[in-house]
């Protein structure tokens, strides 16, 4: 692992180009790579894939359970299949072919859902996952991955491309904040420590590093010291790191763009609770549906605002003793 943070924080290009750009890279250097869709390559911006190796990018159609059948037989006979649509269609719609046509047949495929949480915004509370890491977290040997901008995005898909087993890939499709520089590197399983402080950890993944690295640099200004750790891979968790955070600052904050049930924030606490219990508040969707709304309308009706984060910082803190 090799990173080095961003000067500026600012929006960068699109995660969706950047995974067409980089499958291309991969697909131009590998046979075996292949492409599966549920109806989405427009939104997905893959029609360029398509267009390069038309014999290797599978349209099925909004037929999800299907995919992850064929792209568990293309598996089955030597293929590293990539396959795509939105994150509630990849998980809660297909939860049987992801547990036993791949997890349980131990094939090598690669599930990529994306509009994660309130990002699918207009496209409202049906198409709105706040629990699809939840429901493939209960998969056995499964690797979930939230990448936080395209330096990250690239890098994981290079790398899972060459690893064997069964990854979810929780994907913005649209402009992230670039929080890394170009050519850093990433350990999948190993978190990373954005930011060093004494008072209080922020755990943070997807779209909401960001918000914590603000809600950080405002605290400073009310003389609360924080540490930012960005989790990008929730199974298998960074338990040493999550221990480590424990011990220096006595109090942590989870936050994520996701359901606080079997997400981040419940991994976080079944770290803590069992080797080293300590102050957790928790950020993150409270047991809701999703609903239509814009990015920043929903972020302040489900709480996931930076005043949020600080507020929560505090009241952990203050839990301390």
């Amino acid at each position: 692992m090799s990173v080095v943070l961003a000067s500026k924080r600012i929006k960068d290009e699109e995660m969706r180009s950047v995974y067409c750009n980089t499958l291309l890279k991969i697909a131009g250097q590998n046979k075996d790579v292949v492409v599966l869709d549920g109806d989405l390559m427009s939104s997905m911006g893959m029609r360029k894939f398509a267009d390069e190796f038309p014999e290797r990018t599978f349209d099925v159609g909004i037929q999800e359970a299907n995919m992850i059948g064929v792209a568990a037989g293309l598996s089955a006979v030597g293929k590293i299949p990539f396959a795509h649509t939105f994150g509630p269609f990849a998980t809660r719609r297909c939860f049987d072919q992801l547990f036993l046509s791949i997890g349980y047949s131990k094939q090598n495929v690669r599930v990529i859902g994306s509009d994660p949480g309130v990002t699918a915004a207009f496209n409202g509370g049906t198409h709105m996952p706040f629990e699809d890491m939840g429901i493939v977290r209960n998969i056995p040997n499964a690797i979930i991955l939230e990448p936080v901008d395209g330096v990250m995005l690239e890098d994981l898909i290079k790398q899972t491309a060459n690893l064997k087993g069964f990854f979810y890939i929780r994907l913005l499709r649209k402009n992230p904040v670039k929080i890394y520089e170009s050519g850093s590197t990433f350990e999948i399983g190993k978190g990373i420590t954005l930011r060093d402080g004494k008072d209080v950890s922020i755990i943070a993944s997807g779209i909401m590093v960001n918000d914590a690295i603000d809600a950080a640099e405002a605290l400073t200004k009310e003389g609360i010291n924080a540490k930012v750790v960005n989790i990008f891979t929730l199974k298998p968790i960074d338990r040493e790191l999550i221990i480590k955070c424990a011990e220096e600052t006595g109090a942590v904050v989870t936050v994520e763009n996701h359901s606080i049930i079997n997400g981040l924030g419940s991994t976080v606490s079944e770290v803590l609770s069992e080797n080293i219990p300590v102050p957790l508040e928790r950020v993150g969707i409270r047991d809701r549906f999703g609903q239509v709304g814009s990015v920043d309308y929903l972020k302040k009706e489900y709480h996931l605002t930076v005043k949020d984060i600080m507020d929560s910082c505090k009241k952990a803190i203050s839990r301390k003793n």
